[in-house]
């Protein structure tokens, strides 16, 4: 009887060794999905390790005011005061420059979260954790497999600190990434509400809707498909911009409020290329603390130059008609190179590309790590101590 019992319970734990595991609930989503979570927190583990490292000597500011400075500031004074800015603000013309749509989500938090700057650190928190999974999904549905390739690329970028900080880039591509990946699946109206959302936060989000315009008419799933019923609603990403200008037309009378205070505050006027790079080159030149960042945005320069030219041979029409503009806004809408390196996080064909590249040849992958891994280990801690110039 003794034997039998044994016999039943070692089959027992037998059985249990070689069962297959247990699927997990479908709100955990994917392994795929999980992964690129894992990429994201750990990210989050090591960046704010980075932080509190590179400290001391160098600045003794709170972690959060490390993480809201500049645009931050901006984004929390109009969400607490208004586009006329906080009492006594002598450059508040400047704030017009801001879309309402990142003030708008701290108001609504505010409600429950006091701290504004807390709150606008939580808001690109939780986004870049959309952007991870969104990103992940994106690559797979050009290469299955490929999309934790793709995310660690992106939070690897020598400008990923801006999706720790609180600026608009992680909530706008926590809109952008899921409204394209709608549309390749072929739902166009909502992928043009979601794009509209993303519209709100930056004037980037008109790039984004021609982009879908053009994957919309050359798709095999759209306008073939659908015909022209859907058409229209390609015009929905482009109403907030346009209500945003009228209400700044009501304020003061300029329907281009945005764009020229841009020009006014941060020399962001039309130049010809050639010229914004010369202006660029020679301020690379000059000794100081700003020769590094303007070799940076040169080189991010180069990058979208390279990507959209790679995505016109590869025929990616929809992706290089979402680049070009941004390359006609970056590289000839300004005096000098401003931010170039920073828009480069908006450029997610870059990081599919490095992704899918990376899959098959990991000896690429690994050169792309040990060139940006250190820039951006270094931009991290200069932006966190007060040191950035970029």
């Amino acid at each position: 009887m003794s034997f039998v019992t044994e016999t039943r319970q070692d089959m027992a734990v037998s059985e249990s060794e070689t069962a297959p595991p247990r699927p997990l609930p479908r709100w955990l989503g994917s392994a795929s999905d999980r992964a690129a979570l894992l990429v994201w927190f750990f990210w989050h583990v090591g960046t704010y390790i980075y932080m509190v490292l590179a400290a001391p000597g160098r600045t003794e500011a709170p972690m959060l005011d490390r993480l809201t400075p500049w645009d931050a500031d901006n984004f929390i004074i109009i969400a607490e005061w208004g586009y006329d800015g906080s009492p006594g603000m002598t450059d508040a013309p400047k704030l017009a420059a801001f879309f309402p749509g990142l003030p708008f989500v701290l108001r609504i938090l505010h409600w429950v979260i006091e701290d504004w700057s807390l709150a606008i650190v939580l808001v690109s928190l939780v986004a870049s954790a959309v952007v991870a999974v969104a990103l992940s999904r994106l690559s797979d549905s050009y290469r299955e497999g490929t999309g934790t390739w793709t995310v660690i690329a992106f939070f690897l970028s020598p400008f990923a600190v801006f999706m720790l900080a609180g600026y608009s880039e992680a909530p706008f591509l926590a809109l952008a990434i899921p409204a394209w990946l709608l549309a390749r699946r072929g739902k166009w109206e909502q992928a043009m509400v979601v794009a509209a959302l993303a519209s709100s936060i930056r004037i980037s989000g008109l790039f984004l809707a021609l982009g879908l315009a053009v994957m919309f008419l050359t798709a095999e799933n759209g306008l073939r498909a659908r015909g022209w019923r859907t058409l229209p609603w390609l015009v929905v990403p482009g109403l907030p911009v346009v209500a945003y200008m009228v209400f700044q037309w009501s304020r003061t009378g300029d329907w281009m409020a945005w764009k020229n205070v841009e020009a006014e505050y941060w020399g962001r006027y039309a130049e010809w290329p050639w010229d914004t790079f010369v202006n660029t080159w020679n301020r690379s030149l000059e000794e100081g603390a700003l020769q590094t960042s303007y070799r940076e945005e040169i080189l991010a320069a180069a990058v979208l130059v390279i990507l959209i030219i790679w995505q016109l041979v590869r025929r990616r029409w929809a992706e290089s008609a979402y680049l070009a503009p941004q390359a006609v806004a970056l590289l000839a809408m300004s005096s000098f190179y401003m931010s170039v390196g920073r828009a480069s996080l908006l450029w997610w064909p870059l990081y599919i590309a490095v992704g899918l590249t990376g899959a098959r040849r990991p000896w690429v992958f690994m050169l792309y790590v040990a060139i940006a891994a250190p820039v951006m280990a270094i931009n991290v801690g200069n932006f966190t101590t007060g040191a950035w110039v970029g």
